[in-house]
């Protein structure tokens, strides 16, 4: 009979492995080209899978919450139009290799991100197309879809928990309600102990599942400092003549570009200057040998309402004016915060920004997001009083001040280089003209 092996994806670079969240199909179910069978997230995104074939769901290899890398084949199916075979036993979903039966034909196919379906999405409160579609179809309100208890991986809600809550809703039986975080006490002392199981707490704990994306970024971030030797250095700088500029030039910036005038598009502008002059720190490192990169594509750090963050990269920010770096800022962080971002809208960055100042911190020590060697963190600006040189004396005057860290692979920048190239950035904003 004629087998096509369904392999995990790769869905973005730099990304060698997905978990899977949840299957649409089971062993035995028929299957059309396109149809969703299952999703997988990763530290970029999530994505649904869907089937590039026609056919009858022979094997499941990885159960919901496998992580599986990239190439690995996850399913077989039988391509429809092949009855050679009647029945096939088929085992249970396991993390084992796939079974070494030998069909008369084997077909494989890698699945490019084109084809997948893929966006950034809320953990809490997201649906798939097909659940959207069903409910929908059924006139089912999005109220209703909250209410509902899910089977999938994590409580996620899937088709057939929709169709079946749409015949339960026909055969006037009660709805099903939105499942309740458990309160939990914490276990006994173990025996012959006097210690309870979690030490040093004697009260009630709620034991919430870490979420999948969360994971992976946490996976990411430990790799990210075993790979690379980090040092971090932080600058402060008199950030004046640029508070006075943005205040002269937001209203009929607003009124002429239709967005917000903030200070980020103006320290992008200021590090795309310095990774110009300093074109090791728009790199990355391969072995023993480093890699300059030509093109300089900004990643910028941004927060999700989930608590997760992700980093939409600006290409070729060097080519951009000012307000083009604003526009770019500004509509990637709403496609990001509405889960629209698209797959070559976070991939290929170069270097990284991430704003500590949004949260009124003075800086911080990011790390750096690999395959990158550095990332700069912004801190808040606030008043200071400073010591300012004047042909009369040294004067004591209110300014603006602000923090920059810079966070570097030292086994390719040295404290040298790294203190420079910061320093860099902080001579364009103190001079900042517009």
């Amino acid at each position: 009979m004629s087998i096509f092996e369904l392999k995990m994806p790769k869905l973005g670079e730099s990304i060698t492995e997905g978990t899977i969240i949840t299957w649409s199909v089971k062993v035995g179910d028929a299957i059309q080209e396109d149809d969703i069978l299952f999703e997988v997230t990763t530290a970029k995104v999530n994505a649904e899978v869907p089937s590039p074939v026609e056919g009858t769901i022979l094997e499941i290899l990885y159960n919901e919450g496998d992580t599986v890398e990239v190439g690995t084949v996850v399913a077989r199916v039988k391509l429809a139009g092949d009855d050679s075979v009647a029945e096939v036993a088929v085992p249970e979903p396991s993390k084992t290799k796939p079974s070494k039966s030998e069909p008369t034909k084997v077909e494989s196919a890698k699945i490019e991100p084109a084809v997948v379906a893929s966006a950034v999405k809320e953990e809490a409160k997201w649906y798939s197309p097909a659940v959207l579609h069903t409910a929908k179809e059924a006139g089912i309100e999005p109220t209703e879809l909250d209410k509902l208890q899910g089977t999938g991986y994590l409580g996620r809600l899937s088709k057939k928990d929709v169709v079946g809550f749409i015949e339960t809703k026909k055969n006037g039986a009660p709805s099903a309600a939105a499942p309740q975080k458990r309160l939990l006490p914490v276990p006994p002392s173990l025996p012959g102990t006097a210690e309870p199981v979690v030490k040093g707490f004697g009260g009630e704990a709620e034991f919430i599942d870490i979420d999948p994306v969360a994971r992976i970024i946490a996976d990411r971030m430990v790799q990210s400092k075993k790979i690379s030797a980090h040092v971090t250095t932080v600058v402060e700088v008199d950030v004046t003549k640029l508070v006075t500029w943005r205040k002269r030039e937001k209203d009929a910036f607003q009124k002429q570009e239709g967005i917000s005038l903030t200070f980020l598009p103006a320290i992008v502008e200021a590090t795309t200057k310095a990774l110009k002059e300093f074109p090791k720190v728009n790199a990355s490192v391969e072995g023993n040998r480093f890699v300059l990169k030509k093109q300089i594509n900004m990643g910028i750090a941004v927060s999700l309402d989930d608590g997760n963050l992700i980093v939409p990269v600006i290409h070729d920010v060097d080519k951009l004016s000012l307000s083009g770096v604003a526009h770019s800022i500004d509509t990637l962080a709403v496609k990001a915060r509405s889960n629209k971002l698209k797959l070559e809208e976070i991939e290929g960055g170069t270097f990284t920004i991430t704003n500590f100042g949004t949260f009124r911190n003075l800086f911080g020590t990011p790390i750096i997001n690999q395959p990158e060697v550095a990332i700069l963190g912004v801190g808040y600006i606030e008043k200071k009083p400073a010591v300012i040189e004047t042909p009369e004396g040294d004067v004591i005057a209110i300014r603006h001040k602000m923090y920059l860290s810079l966070t570097y692979d030292h086994r390719i920048i040295n404290g040298a280089m790294g203190g420079a190239f910061v320093k860099r950035i902080a001579d364009y904003l103190e001079n900042w003209k517009g």
